[in-house]
């Protein structure tokens, strides 16, 4: 029997720290909303999302259930776990990993929702529902290459879907609904066209990667690549130290999440920033101080401080500014950094 081929270990990964953070911080605390990684092509962007997904722990899902419905978690069940759970049903539980969910840049709208099978709903007065990806991706991660290049509809969807953490398909007055939480990444090369500014709003953070520059770090990804190429077992094997020390560090963030304090000067300092960068509406100042918090617990610490909410601003703001011609935010952000190392220490 051949051994199917391991993935590349996720802290082999040479540079590209930003990516990894953001990637990171996704998992600990999915209402971030994502992360859109732009780059030019070989910087492991799909290398590092196929192999976060093998890093995490495994997780209780409803055995038969398409939409591996939470057992625990009641508020967010389909439809069908939560009428067996009114009858006071008991749920067969199984084993299972989250899993990386591709979206090919050529699906339509209904491969992306699912469909209604309308003549059944009329006929036997039952609704039948032909799952979408937006349905294999319910507690996934759903990943989606070249995001620029996908019809504006279907992004528009996506985000929708993402935001609300539920999927609704409306056909000829009939509509269902199921659950649709998912972490979305998104990768991109910028020299095949941009995503427009409403959209790129929507992603809680945008990360752009670029091939490393020093001679010492691209010898050591050309020898890393070989090595694992040569025998990826061997090479899986020698990396599952980290492995599992940075999972265990994960693990831990997501118990102390709810716990982090912020202090009420952090919040104002949010909210400064985004009216002196004009950035518009809110999503910037909440998603900075919801990924200043994860920062913290990735930090294993129970206070955010200056240094969480400037690597936080640093994540979520460059992609909001208001660019001038010629100029790519770097003024605008020095004043960032000003303005959250002016925060007053708490006494």
């Amino acid at each position: 029997m051949i051994n199917k081929k391991k993935l590349y270990p996720f802290t082999a990964i040479v540079g590209q720290e930003s990516m990894k953070k953001a990637l990171i911080l996704n998992i600990i605390n999915p209402s971030l909303g994502g992360v859109l990684i732009r780059g030019e092509k070989g910087t492991a962007k799909s290398t590092a999302v196929r192999a976060f997904a093998e890093l995490l722990p495994q997780r209780e899902e409803v055995e038969e259930c398409m939409f591996s419905c939470n057992p625990d978690d009641i508020s967010s069940l389909c439809g069908d776990c939560l009428e067996r759970y009114k009858k006071g049903e008991d749920f067969s539980k199984r084993m299972g990993n989250m899993k990386v969910i591709d979206l090919p840049v050529s699906a339509t709208e209904d491969r992306v929702v699912g469909t209604l099978d309308i003549e059944h709903a009329i006929k036997k007065g039952e609704k039948r529902f032909e799952p979408g990806i937006l349905a294999m991706a319910n507690r996934n991660i759903l990943y989606v290459d070249e995001v620029n290049l996908l019809d504006d509809h279907v992004v528009d969807v996506l985000l929708d879907s993402a935001a609300m953490g539920v999927n609704t398909i409306e056909r000829e007055g009939i509509s269902y609904v199921h659950p649709a939480k998912f972490i979305l990444i998104g990768t991109m090369n910028p020299e095949e066209g941009d995503l427009r500014p409403q959209l790129l709003d929507r992603f809680g953070m945008v990360v752009d990667v670029v091939g490393e520059k020093e001679i010492d770090n691209r010898v050591e990804v050309i020898k890393r690549r070989i090595e694992y190429e040569e025998d990826s077992h061997a090479f899986a094997l020698k990396w599952e130290e980290n492995q599992i020390e940075l999972r265990e560090k994960i693990l831990h963030a997501m118990e102390i999440l709810k716990k982090i304090r912020c202090h009420e000067d952090m919040y104002k300092t949010a909210a400064m920033i985004s009216i002196e960068l004009g950035v518009d509406g809110h999503r910037a100042d909440i998603s900075m101080i919801k990924t200043a918090k994860t920062v913290a617990a990735f930090d294993g610490k129970l206070e955010v401080d200056k240094k969480h909410m400037i690597e936080a601003a640093s994540l979520v703001l460059p992609h909001r500014m208001r660019r001038r011609p010629f100029e790519e935010g770097v003024v605008e952000f020095s004043k960032v950094e000003e303005l959250i190392r002016g925060i007053k220490d708490e006494k």
